[in-house]
């Protein structure tokens, strides 16, 4: 136990001390020394969550300069993404002599955010202390990976088979840093496709002392002209948020920045000439917002909400689907406008509750198809639950959506079991 606390301390010393563009190297390189592993790689997942992209190891090390995208589904790395166990199989490489080496596939995870997979290749089956250094390893290179992402582009440049336009630059931006949280007393994760395109669809969440935030927006529009109109949202809303205001003020502050930038951007098409005017006509002029803000009371378990316009909400109790009817205020931007309820949300111990743009409702034929989706992903843990259905609008609509998706799930409480069904997360080690 002593040494392997005295080699993470070396471990942890030497990426402290590397250059934060070769700090995931330089653990991989004394993994290598210390396992007299073959290969050590480490995988990040892609933005859409779909496919992995190899940063580290000989296949990567001075390679293209192009991602390289490993597809999920179906592979052995989505099984270890999504279960979260770790994978150990025999495997024989060229150059081996017909000796068998082992293939060890680690989940590199923090918070339940899936950030990658760590993989060796071993010239024994690790023993148990073996697989717990490699637990370890995988661990702390989840920490490693968040700190010094602050500071390169190069786990950004991995999360990217696709170029992004300059709409989804911006939007990207806005969302949080880990589009998954398990606290142990709650569990939200957030997904949206597509995600090299969006333009519009934000969601957000953070914690304080005493309470959980979300929120899920919609900006009129695409491209550049909706991303910044999602940057005034949400920078509203965080601005008023982190002053301590409540919800009802929030959702005032949001209305209030989209109204103000509506004037500008008015009294800036009355000074355009005929022809520029009727060209933003015909691509559209509008600027609103649909919205819904979210507040989750730890102490009380009293959830309130506002509806700006937007998206009802779905909520998931003992197997059977609701749709949450709530008093509908006006988006934000649109004027005159008589204010915003704060309403209250029931939601109880074993409770799933869906956020949704009209991104999610316009592919499926009927409201049923879409409360199906959730019924089946009911024991899913959120993370592999909202992929699943951003999964869905892409092959519905032969990807290439018509709107942005997005999908926002939380679990309150935390269950106290596993999550069960095809897609599973607890920290078993799986043999084959």
């Amino acid at each position: 136990m002593a040494d392997e606390r005295a080699w993470l301390g070396e471990l942890l010393r030497s990426v402290e001390s590397a250059p934060p563009e070769t700090a995931v190297s330089v653990l991989a390189q004394l993994l290598v020394r210390r396992l007299s592993a073959t290969e050590v790689s480490f995988l990040i997942t892609d933005l859409g969550g779909q496919a992995v992209v190899r940063l580290t190891g000989a296949a990567a090390e001075g390679g293209p300069t192009t991602p390289q995208r490993i597809r999920l589904r179906g592979s052995v790395y989505e099984r270890v993404v999504r279960s979260q166990q770790v994978h150990v199989a025999s495997c024989e490489r060229p150059g081996a002599g017909g000796v068998d080496l082992f293939q060890v596939i680690a989940p590199v995870s923090d918070r339940g955010d899936a950030i990658g997979l760590l993989e060796l290749t071993v010239p024994a089956r690790p023993d148990r202390q073996t697989m717990q250094l490699v637990v370890d390893a995988a661990h702390a290179l989840a920490y490693v990976v968040i700190v010094n992402r602050r500071f390169t582009d190069l786990y950004e440049w991995g999360r990217r088979t696709t170029r992004l336009s300059l709409a989804a630059e911006i939007q990207h931006r806005l969302l949080p840093d880990s589009f998954t949280c398990d606290t142990g007393r709650f569990i939200v994760a957030g997904a949206m496709e597509p995600a090299a395109d969006i333009g519009g669809d934000t969601f957000d969440y953070t914690l304080d002392r005493h309470a959980l935030h979300l929120s899920l927006t919609d900006a009129m529009g695409h491209d550049v002209q909706a991303a910044l109109l999602a940057t005034m949202v949400v920078g509203a809303l965080r601005n008023a948020r982190r002053a301590g205001s409540g919800l009802l003020d929030q959702a005032q502050d949001a209305h209030q920045a989209v109204a103000d930038y509506a004037d500008r951007a008015h009294q800036a098409f009355d000074d355009q000439s005929e022809q520029v005017r009727q060209a933003v006509i015909r691509h559209g002029g509008q600027v609103m917002a649909t919205g819904q803000l979210l507040r989750l009371d730890f102490d009380t378990g009293r959830t309130t909400f506002v509806n700006a316009g937007h998206v009802w909400p779905l909520r998931l109790r003992d197997g059977q689907v609701e749709e949450i009817a709530p008093l509908v205020d006006l988006p934000f931007g649109v004027t005159p406008n008589p204010g915003y309820r704060v309403q209250s949300l029931d939601l109880r111990e074993g409770d799933r509750l869906v956020l949704l743009t009209d991104g999610m409702l316009e592919p499926h034929a009927t409201e049923a198809d879409l409360s199906e989706l959730l019924r089946r992903s009911g024991e899913w843990h959120p993370r592999d639950a909202v992929r699943l259905f951003t999964e869905t609008v892409l092959e519905l609509s032969n990807h290439d959506p018509h709107d942005d998706a997005t999908v926002l799930c939380l679990d309150w409480p935390a269950p106290n079991a596993p999550y069960a069904g095809s897609r599973t997360d607890n920290q078993q080690t799986s043999t084959s």
